[in-house]
């Protein structure tokens, strides 16, 4: 003889029926990889490249909420970025910034922007875009020249180097509008 159900029993039974069927429905979902946000992406890797766009946006929320105008991208200035963490990873120092030939004002100079007002940040061993503006938003001279505020336009690169200890190397360069 079997035993009636019960509406507890019926309850239990619908409820493990249902978590079956949950169980069931989501084994054929295939799942999505969880995409990184760009500003935590290791560019300590061959062919990586920074996402232009998200610095800008990042850095223009820091001088948005320090009361300072918005910059734009200029790829003028991400090209002298360019070749600043190019030449200090080829060196494997920071240091190669003071030769006079990677100086800021003759890479400006030499593309006809003598008068310009400009700043950089240059810096080396940060692997995401989070890590060196969080770097250079607690150094004070990097800070400072994150809210320049002659600045309008902004370029930035990195430079992956391999066999150096840093790893990646970065350059920031703010500058007003061409003169």
């Amino acid at each position: 003889m079997t035993k009636p159900m019960t509406r507890q029993t019926t309850g239990r039974l619908a409820g493990l029926a249902l978590a079956a069927g949950l169980l069931l429905l989501g084994g054929c979902q295939t799942e999505k990889p969880v995409e990184l946000p760009p500003f935590y992406r290791d560019l300590a890797r061959v062919n990586a490249s920074i996402d232009q766009q998200a610095a800008l946006q990042m850095i223009n929320q820091y001088r948005q909420n320090n009361g300072l105008g918005l910059l734009t991208l200029d790829p003028t200035l991400g090209a002298i970025a360019q070749s600043q963490a190019r030449a200090i990873a080829e060196a494997d120092s920071i240091r190669a910034s003071l030769e006079p030939q990677n100086q800021l004002k003759t890479r400006l100079s030499a593309i006809g922007e003598t008068k310009t007002d400009a700043v950089e940040n240059v810096s080396a061993g940060y692997r995401t875009l989070a890590e060196a503006f969080s770097g250079w938003r607690e150094s004070p001279g990097h800070n400072k020249v994150m809210l320049d505020p002659r600045a309008t336009r902004m370029g930035i690169a990195t430079t992956f180097a391999p066999n150096s200890k840093y790893k990646v190397f970065w350059s920031l360069v703010l500058a007003s509008a061409p003169q």
